[in-house]
C-alpha cells in the first residue's frame, strides 16, 4: 500500500513520520516543489535579521536523514502537477529537468500550504514574499549582501511585525504600511495601542490606514501620493490556502476558500486527505469554517491524519486559534474571538480589562502587561482573551487557552491553582484576578462600564469620579472627571451628585473598592471604569490615531 503525501514542512511531514512509526511496511513517498521539505519556517524572520545565525540552524531534516532513519521515499525540487482521482495517479514535474512522471497511490494525503497574496499593483514583483528557504536566502542577499539601508514592509500581521523588527536588528530603517486602522488584526484598537508605540519609539515610520499603490525602484508610492524610500521591499499582507491542485481535481472548496474537509480530514474524495494551511477549519466556537494558517495545527493534523489512516480513532480538533508573537520587547497573544468580531456577528458578551504585574512587584524586574477577557454573559463561556506585556502574557494565553478548550467559566478561573513563587507570579495571579473580576459581575458584586461607552454615558446624565490620587489626576485625568480619592470617599461622599456614576482608578482596584463604599451608602447606580483610566486611555488614544488618519 502507498500513501503519497503533496507538501512537506509541518502537516505533511508529521504525517509521514507519524505513518512509518504506526506502520513499517507502507510505501511512503513525499513530494515537495522547493528544495527543502522540513524547516522552521516560523523563525525564518530572525535569520533575515541575524538573530538565527546560522541557517543550517533552520533545516530539521533533510531527504537523506528522513529515508535513513524513517525509510522515507523524500523528493524535493518535484511538484504534482495533476491528480487523476480515477485512476489514483498523480503527475509530477520537476520543476529544474521540466521532466514528468507519474505515481500511482492507494491514499494521496494534500499539504501545500498557503501562498502569499500578491496584488496587482504596478511594480510589485519587486516585493519579496517569505514562505520558505528560497525566500529567506532572497531576503538575505536583498538586506546583508546588498548593504540595503532602507526597507519597505506592506502589510501589519504576524510576519510583517516579525519582519519589521528583524530588518530593524538588522541596521536597516524600516516603514511598515499597513491598510486597516491597526497592526495585529487579532487585538482589539485599545489592545494594540502599545504595540503601535513601541514601532513608533523603535524609529519605525509607521502607517496606518493607508496603502501602496506602486513599488518603484528604490521606493514605494503611497495613496497619499507619498513616497518612501525602499531598498528592499517586503510583501506581508496576508496568505491564502493553495487549492489549485485539489480545485483542478475536482475536490470540494469551502466557503472560505480552503479545501474542504471532514472530520477525519478527508476531502470530498474518500481516498484523500488534506491538512495543514491550506484546508479550512471548524472554528471552536461557533461551529464555523474558518482559516487559521498555525503550525501547531498543521503538525496535529498531519498525525492525526496518519493515525486515521493507520486505522486508529481520530477526529479533528476545532480551532481557537491562538498565537503569538513578539516584538521590541513585547509579547503580543491573542485566543478565542475579539470583540470586534464578537460585535460584527451580533454575539453578546461581556469585556474584563485588566493591568497586572508579570510576577510579584516586590521582587525586582515585574512587568505590568494588559489582559482582556471577553465573556458570554449568560452562560459565563471565555469566548476570547488578548494579551500585550513584555513578560508573562505567553503562559497566561495559554492557559486561558487551556481554560477555553476545557470548559471551564470565567468565573472559575479564580479556582485555577496555578505555581507561584514572586520571581514567576503573585499570589493571585493575573488569571486567578480575570475569575475574581468575572464572578463579581456575574454575580452583581460590581458592574463595568467599556472605555468607548463612557462618553455617551455622561451624555445621558453620568458624572465620573476619578478616586485616583492628586498626583495621578494632575498628569491625566477623563475630561470632566470630579476627583475624590478613594481614601476619602466615606467622608465625603455627601459631595456626589445625584444620578448614575461612573468611578475609576488607574486599572479599576481601587475603584471596584469604592463602588462596593458608594453601593452600601444607597447609591446603586454606580459601575466601575472597566480598566480603568488605562484602559480609556489606550482606547480613546487609538480612536484618536484613526480619526486623524
Amino acid at each position: 500500500m502507498r500513501t503519497l503525501i503533496i507538501g512537506g514542512v509541518a502537516g505533511g511531514m508529521s504525517a509521514a513520520t507519524r505513518l512509518r512509526r504506526l506502520d513499517e511496511t507502507m510505501d511512503i513517498v513525499v513530494v515537495e516543489r522547493s528544495g527543502y521539505v522540513s524547516f522552521a519556517n516560523c523563525g525564518l524572520p530572525y535569520h533575515v535579521g541575524g538573530v538565527i545565525e546560522r541557517r543550517g540552524s533552520l533545516l530539521l531534516q533533510t531527504p537523506a536523514s528522513l529515508a535513513q532513519r524513517f525509510r522515507l521515499d523524500v523528493r524535493v525540487h518535484t511538484e504534482a502537477t495533476h491528480i487523476d482521482r480515477d485512476a489514483h495517479r498523480v503527475t509530477l514535474r520537476n520543476v529544474r529537468t521540466g521532466q514528468e512522471t507519474e505515481l500511482a497511490y492507494d491514499r494521496l494525503i494534500l499539504s501545500p500550504g498557503a501562498r502569499p497574496v500578491r496584488p496587482p499593483i504596478p511594480g510589485f514583483e519587486r516585493a519579496l514574499s517569505l514562505r520558505d528557504i528560497e525566500d529567506t536566502d532572497a531576503l538575505v542577499a536583498a538586506t546583508a549582501g546588498a548593504g540595503a539601508r532602507t526597507a519597505v514592509v506592506i502589510g501589519g500581521g504576524f510576519i510583517g511585525i516579525e519582519m519589521t523588527e528583524n530588518l530593524l536588528h538588522a541596521g536597516i530603517t524600516v516603514g511598515l504600511v499597513e491598510a486597516t486602522d491597526q497592526v495585529m488584526a487579532p487585538l482589539d484598537p485599545e489592545m494594540v495601542a502599545p504595540v503601535h508605540a513601541a514601532l513608533r519609539k523603535a524609529g519605525v515610520d509607521l502607517r496606518l490606514g493607508t496603502a501602496v499603490t506602486a513599488v518603484n525602484a528604490g521606493t514605494v508610492t503611497l495613496d497619499t501620493g507619498e513616497e518612501l524610500p525602499a531598498d528592499v521591499v517586503v510583501a506581508a499582507i496576508g496568505v491564502r490556502p493553495d487549492t489549485r491542485l485539489a480545485a483542478d481535481a475536482g475536490l470540494q472548496v469551502g466557503p472560505r476558500g480552503g479545501i474542504a474537509v471532514d472530520d477525519e480530514h478527508r476531502t470530498s474524495d474518500p481516498d484523500i486527505y488534506a491538512v495543514g494551511d491550506a484546508v479550512e477549519k471548524k472554528d471552536a466556537l461557533d461551529g464555523g469554517s474558518v482559516l487559521v494558517p498555525l503550525a501547531n495545527t498543521a503538525n496535529l493534523q498531519g498525525r492525526r491524519v496518519a493515525d486515521h489512516i493507520a486505522g486508529l480513532p481520530s477526529r479533528n480538533r476545532p480551532v481557537l486559534g491562538t498565537a503569538i508573537v513578539g516584538v521590541l520587547g513585547l509579547q503580543v497573544a491573542s485566543t478565542g474571538w475579539n470583540e470586534k468580531r464578537l460585535r460584527a456577528a451580533g454575539r453578546p458578551y461581556r469585556a474584563i480589562h485588566t493591568h497586572p504585574a508579570s510576577h510579584a512587584t516586590y521582587y525586582p524586574g515585574a512587568h505590568t502587561m494588559s489582559l482582556k477577557l471577553l465573556v458570554d454573559p449568560e452562560t459565563d463561556a471565555i469566548l476570547g482573551a488578548q494579551g500585550v506585556g513584555r513578560e508573562g502574557v505567553d503562559k497566561r494565553i495559554d492557559i486561558l487557552a487551556t481554560a477555553m478548550t476545557g470548559g471551564v467559566t470565567a468565573s472559575d478561573l479564580c479556582e485555577l491553582e496555578l505555581a507561584y513563587a514572586p520571581q514567576f507570579a503573585s499570589a493571585k495571579d493575573p488569571v486567578n484576578m480575570l475569575g475574581y473580576v468575572a464572578d463579581n459581575l456575574r454575580t452583581g458584586t460590581s458592574a463595568s462600564i467599556q472605555w468607548h461607552e463612557v462618553a455617551d454615558a455622561v451624555a445621558a446624565g453620568a458624572t465620573v469620579i476619578d478616586v485616583r490620587t492628586q498626583g495621578e489626576f494632575d498628569r491625566g485625568s477623563i475630561p470632566g472627571a470630579l476627583l475624590l480619592p478613594v481614601d476619602e470617599l466615606r467622608d465625603r461622599a455627601g459631595e456626589l451628585p445625584d444620578g448614575p456614576l461612573i468611578v475609576h482608578c488607574a486599572v479599576g482596584m481601587r475603584a471596584h473598592t469604592a463602588l462596593r463604599i458608594l453601593r452600601q451608602l444607597g447609591r446603586e447606580d454606580v459601575r466601575n471604569l472597566d480598566g480603568g483610566y488605562t484602559t480609556w486611555h489606550a482606547g480613546v488614544s487609538a480612536s484618536a490615531v484613526v480619526t486623524a488618519s
